[in-house]
Parts: structure tokens; C-alpha cells; sequence
């Protein structure tokens, strides 16, 4: 099931039923962050949609945070599979 930004939403499940875990949310939050990021691009003034995309995006940052001190491979993996920076 990949979407429009290329992100295979499965490939990041633990389980078949699994919609908690950090790796899934991480990549579920990346796919929103990427489709704001091109809605801002259209509507500059959208003050309401800039707020929640910095909020998203700090809430992502914390996500990774967490998954860093409990896995570091896990960690690693989620960046290089979403191709985010440090």
C-alpha cells in the first residue's frame, strides 16, 4: 500500500494488526508532514494548517527521540527507510 509520497505504510507494521508502534507512527506522521508541506506550499497564508504541521513535526521528533533510547537499529532504520536527517 504505497501512497503518493512513496511511503509503504506495512513495511514499518510489527504485526499484521499493529497501528501503535513507534515505527508505524513515525512513518504515518511522515506521510501527513509531507502532504501539509505541499498544501503550504499552495496556500502560504494558512496560518491554522502551519500550526498543526509544527506541531506534527514535533511530535514526530519526540517519536524518534523515544524509539533512539529503546532501539538505536530501529531508530536507524526508520531514517534511512523514510529518508530523514538526524
Amino acid at each position: 500500500m504505497t501512497n503518493d509520497y512513496g511511503i509503504n505504510l506495512a513495511d514499518f507494521k510489527q504485526s499484521d494488526s499493529d497501528t501503535g508502534s513507534a515505527d508505524f507512527q513515525i512513518a504515518l506522521m511522515t506521510q501527513r508532514i509531507k502532504h501539509l508541506t505541499e498544501h503550504m506550499k499552495d496556500h502560504k497564508k494558512d496560518f491554522a494548517s502551519r500550526r498543526g504541521l509544527l506541531r506534527l513535526v514535533a511530535r514526530r521528533r519526540k517519536l524518534l527521540d523515544y524509539l533512539k533510547s529503546k532501539s538505536e537499529e530501529r531508530y536507524e532504520s526508520v531514517l534511512k527507510a523514510l529518508d530523514l536527517r538526524k
